[in-house]
């Protein structure tokens, strides 16, 4: 095998060009004759990272591996080449001397920049091999060198695009799809960072490399896996110049029989290159071994147990000393650095130290804000408790939150102070502002609550004072109502203002709020006259009826009419209703501001004199027009006040004297009957013709005892018949039913009478004792069921009280009250 792929070393550890040695293997290998078709495979990374080893097993080459059993130093020195075994088309595999080595020190960096610019002017692809856990740092990942690389193959050759692939040597179980985007990032910041030519000043880096990223597991634990992943990695570089392979962009590509020219001419433009004789590594040493102190400082800051009891401390609330503990904790550790890194560049020593001071204090940082949040909600809640004590003994509000607020500020100021750390220069000032903002929402907040308790006190007097008072005076509805309601709330309302105003000198409030708030007192006293007028306006055909029983039933005195006969119903009627439409006209609108209206005048002409009765359809026609009811606002009355328009007067009033009808009429029906009841002895020209007639009769009465004693005795029994068949009420249901009735009741009361005569004539006058209570019971049972007014008023209208008493009936009803007196024997 090591005759098929023929090894070579192409560069020697001094910069020396083998030109024989590659002619020896362009000849032996047959390269020139491949023309285009081949590709050349490059690895360069850090010394003893198995580079050898990846190549030997990718591409079945036989370059020198380190053996691990004799240590780990140099093996590759220079730049070799061999063929690819086994790979399609023709594969050229360029091994690099390891970068970052211990033979060459640390001040020698030049040719491992001059191998690796070597690397990307003559390879398609261009293996990076590295640990998995030198993601992230600087010099083990090449960074410095791939930099560097780039920057002077901008200016030396004609960039072609070229495949990077970075390959992860020992992967941990960090997934590849973590570590991927890391490289990346550190990839694309370098190109960024490349001072380039004004002609790719913003070319991508996608137009001059692609970069792909594999991850292999570690080969001395893991070696068959290893090999698995090798020999799927080996089948991508089959066919690799074909389009979308490795090494598919073949711009510029040298043709076989001048590779080795071209190999040369591009090392000795290298060589001859000052840009890559960069200075030696004591600034990058510098650079890692102060992070790694830095590192380490920091690490033990984060797991200092005087650190951990702060920290732990703060959870819970403030922490008294924070600021001075803090600081010489962080002191202690900067001192500790210092100390250590004593002895390395300076410039780098403080630039490291600073950064660990930055990182130190972005750690400590949260627990600084957390005493900060502490401080702000204790002060916030001892504003809470001070501001709540100063009120109960009884000071101002504006003075009790200006002295708490001053006395809490400073407490908090002092708590800042104490928790201050003197390396920083943190600014507590935001959490001040909010800690003020808070204050001043708490004492607004308390301040709206206590406004809002006195307005609703003063609101809750002002309706005490106002309903009742307001609704009697709607219930007695008099001509002076809306003026005595005016005076009412006039008066009220400046009591509630007065003592309102009293109440808001200790909040110092400003003039604007202050009357904006006597403004709303006072609409809301307007609102309760108003709200309880719409109220009493929804009651008015009750108060209208109530106002026309009151005036109808009751005479001046205020005692119940009693309907004998003499009485002027007509004009009774009409007062009652003159009364009752003048309720009307006060309900019809709100009147607080004291305008004057039309309103009464209108309903008494339209509804006082009839016009509102049911007429004929050509009437109706006719006055349509020039009704003033007809409307649903009344003139000078905004809509907004008005209680009742005008043509629901109009219809209240109609269904006012239908239900008011039947007790006029029933008053109407008593006094007739009183008048019948009164009227049954005849005429006086009668009596006086019946004296002048029988004046002979009479004195022969007087002549003869006999016929006066006959006289007397018919008398007597005809009296007894009066009385017991109650002959004056039989008629007061009419002379036909009075016969009627008489007629069939004379005969068992004579009867009666005769046979009661005979028992005490014959000594047995108790024994009829009872029975005769019993008639008399009786009698005056039968005398009120044919009262003729309880008969005739049905129960659904109207409902009647009986009561008796020594004199007689009293029958009362809502509408209609009198008294009827009958003798009972």
């Amino acid at each position: 095998m090591a005759e098929e792929c023929c090894a070579t070393q192409l560069i020697d550890g001094n910069g020396v060009f083998n030109v024989v040695g590659l002619d020896n293997f362009v000849r032996t290998t047959k390269l020139a004759d491949c023309g285009l078709s081949y590709a050349v495979v490059a690895i360069m990374g850090p010394q003893s990272s198995g580079k050898s080893t990846l190549l030997n097993h990718l591409f079945h080459t036989n370059f020198r591996e380190m053996d691990a059993y004799r240590g780990r130093s140099q093996t590759t020195k220079g730049i070799w080449i061999a063929r690819c075994i086994g790979i399609e088309p023709f594969t050229i595999a360029v091994d690099l001397e390891g970068t970052d080595g211990r033979e060459r020190g640390e001040d020698d960096t030049a040719f491992e920049k001059q191998s690796a610019l070597f690397a990307l002017a003559i390879a398609d692809v261009v293996l990076i091999n590295m640990w998995c856990h030198d993601i992230g740092r600087e010099q083990a990942a090449n960074k410095p060198l791939l930099k560097t690389v780039f920057q002077v193959m901008m200016h030396l050759f004609s960039p072609r695009k070229t495949t990077l692939m970075f390959v992860i040597r020992d992967k941990t179980k960090t997934p590849l799809e973590h570590l991927e985007p890391i490289l990346r990032e550190d990839i694309q910041k370098i190109w960024d960072a490349v001072a380039k030519p004004r002609a790719h000043n913003s070319t991508p880096l996608s137009d001059f490399f692609n970069v792909k990223i594999i991850a292999l597991s570690s080969y001395e634990e893991k070696e068959e896996q290893f090999k698995e992943q090798v020999a799927q990695l080996r089948q991508q570089f089959f066919h690799s110049i074909s389009p979308g392979g490795l090494a598919g962009d073949r711009r510029g590509v040298v043709p076989a029989s001048g590779f080795s020219f071209s190999a040369q001419q591009i090392w000795k433009i290298i060589k001859e290159n000052k840009d890559l004789d960069l200075p030696a590594h004591k600034v990058m040493v510098a650079t890692v071994r102060c992070e790694e102190i830095a590192a380490g400082k920091l690490r033990n800051l984060s797991s200092d147990e005087g650190w951990l009891a702060l920290v732990e401390a703060v959870q819970v609330g403030p922490v008294s000393g924070f600021g001075k503990k803090l600081s010489s904790i962080l002191e202690t550790y900067l001192s500790e650095y210092d100390m250590e890194a004593i002895y390395f560049d300076e410039g780098v020593r403080n630039t490291k130290r600073q950064q660990l001071e930055t990182k130190a204090l972005d750690l400590v940082h949260p627990a600084y804000l957390t005493i900060l949040g502490h401080l702000r909600s204790k002060t916030l809640e001892n504003f809470k408790s001070r501001l709540e004590q100063s009120l109960n003994c009884g000071e101002g509000f504006a003075a009790s939150v200006r002295t708490c607020g001053q006395s809490c500020m400073l407490e908090f100021d002092k708590g800042c102070a104490d928790a201050s750390i003197r390396l920083a220069k943190w600014d507590a000032s935001k959490v001040r502002e909010k800690l003020r903002r808070d204050i001043e929402t708490h004492a607004s907040s308390v301040c709206n609550l206590k406004l809002s308790e006195m307005i609703k006190k003063y609101e809750k007097q002002l309706a005490d004072a106002l309903t009742e008072p307001v609704e009697s005076l709607f219930e007695a509805g008099g001509r002076d109502t809306w003026v005595s309601i005016r005076g009412l709330l006039k008066r009220e309302t400046e009591v509630a203002v007065s003592g309102l105003l009293a109440d808001f000198a200790s909040f110092e409030l400003d003039r604007s709020t202050i009357d904006t708030m006597v403004q709303n007192m006072r609409d809301y006293a307007r609102n309760v006259v108003e709200r309880k007028a719409r109220e009493e306006a929804g009651k008015v055909l009750i108060r209208m009826k109530d106002r026309f029983s009151a005036v109808f039933n009751h005479d001046n005195d205020s005692m119940p009419r009693v309907w004998t006969g003499k009485e002027d119903i007509r004009t009774i009627t009409k007062d009652a209703r003159s009364a009752s439409l003048k309720l009307l006209s006060v309900m019809a609108a709100i009147r607080l501001d004291e305008k004057p209206d039309k309103i009464e005048n209108v309903l008494f002409s339209s509804l006082m004199d009839g016009s509102v009765a049911v007429s004929s359809s050509q009437d109706r026609s006719v006055g349509a027009t020039s009704d003033p009811l007809a409307s649903s606002t009344w003139q000078q009355v905004s809509p907004k006040d008005t209680l009742i328009t005008p043509v629901q007067c109009k219809s209240l009033w109609r269904q006012f004297k239908t239900e008011t009808e039947y007790a006029v009429a029933q008053a109407i029906s008593v006094q007739e009957a009183n008048k019948r009841s009164n009227n049954w002895l005849p005429p006086a020209w009668a009596i006086v013709a019946m004296i002048v007639l029988g004046f002979n009769e009479f004195m022969l009465l007087l002549k003869n005892p006999l016929y006066l004693m006959i006289l007397f005795i018919v008398f007597l029994l005809s009296k007894a018949l009066w009385v017991q068949m109650d002959i004056a009420g039989e008629f007061r249901n009419g002379t036909l039913a009075g016969i009627l009735s008489i007629s069939s009741r004379f005969l068992p009361t004579l009867m009666n009478l005769l046979r009661r005569l005979a028992e005490e004539a014959q000594g047995h006058p108790a024994s009829e004792a009872p029975r005769t209570h019993s008639l008399v019971s009786h009698s005056f049972k039968n005398e009120t069921q044919r009262n003729p007014i309880s008969s005739a008023i049905p129960e659904s209208s109207v409902s009647s009280n009986v009561s008796s008493s020594d004199d007689g009936v009293e029958i009362s009803s809502p509408n209609l009250t009198h008294r009827r007196s009958e003798k009972i024997p």
